[in-house]
């Protein structure tokens, strides 16, 4: 049940990631940064260190949880390069669009928003499960993770307001896709309670998670961070993330 409770932090979380997306962008790289920094701790401080002790079997000389840490990686960067491709395409629909279709490029761009938002709803049950799945690994492990996530979650509420809005989707369509993007960890640590994970598989799925992790923390949200404001203050937000990652878990060690 902790894992469920820690859960509904997240659902609050994703929610006031919402409400800032609504209200105000002046802060949000501070935010961003700080959070980039949350995520980068916990996988090299926490995460990796936890999956190799779980799953230590080698594959040709590589720890699995490794290999699983490149597959998680390589996971995300695929599906979001196909999604890119896909935009690639709709911006050359837009450039040869004339007259009637416009209303049909409108549609398109409604439903690439709508895809996108409906993937990070699915990916904040990925967080939620992540949880539960962490807090089976011990005490320890489900704090950090929970905090990284919960972390997280306000730019995945932020981002799936934004984005919905962003393709031409009205305030009503993106305020429902905010709350299933703010119920979905819930329901995804609700699914941990139903069944234990064994050590192994436990191992395997956090090398996969942190490689997802990472990926995220690299690829989207630091870019996201810097590109409106590449200033000092929130390179100094990431560094304090992780040096806050660091307290945490020794202190919890």
């Amino acid at each position: 049940m902790t894992a469920v409770l820690v859960a509904a932090a997240a659902f609050l979380m994703t929610l006031v990631g919402g409400f800032v997306a609504q209200r105000t962008r002046d802060r949000r790289h501070l935010v961003l940064g700080f959070a980039a920094g949350l995520m980068l701790g916990v996988v090299a401080f926490d995460l990796l260190p936890e999956a190799i002790h779980q799953a230590p079997g080698e594959v040709h000389g590589v720890p699995q949880a490794l290999l699983m840490f490149a597959a998680g990686f390589l996971t995300i960067h695929v599906v979001e390069r196909a999604v890119a491709i896909h935009r690639g395409h709709e911006g050359e629909y837009a450039a040869h669009s004339h007259g009637h279709h416009v209303h049909d490029h409108s549609t398109g761009r409604q439903g690439i928003g709508l895809t996108a938002a409906l993937a990070l709803v699915g990916h904040s049950v990925m967080d939620g499960f992540a949880i539960g799945a962490a807090f089976q690994a011990g005490t320890t492990v489900g704090t950090v993770v929970a905090i990284a996530v919960v972390a997280h979650d306000f730019a995945d509420g932020f981002n799936t307001y934004t984005i919905t809005r962003l393709y031409g989707n009205n305030r009503r369509r993106a305020l429902t896709l905010l709350a299933a993007d703010a119920l979905a960890p819930v329901s995804g640590a609700a699914i941990t309670l139903a069944f234990t994970i064994s050590e192994h598989l436990l191992g395997l799925y956090l090398g996969f998670f942190s490689g997802f992790l990472l990926y995220l923390a690299t690829s989207d949200i630091l870019p996201e961070a810097h590109s409106p404001h590449p200033s000092r203050s929130t390179l100094l937000c990431t560094v304090a993330g992780v040096g806050f990652m660091w307290l945490v878990i020794g202190f919890a060690g």
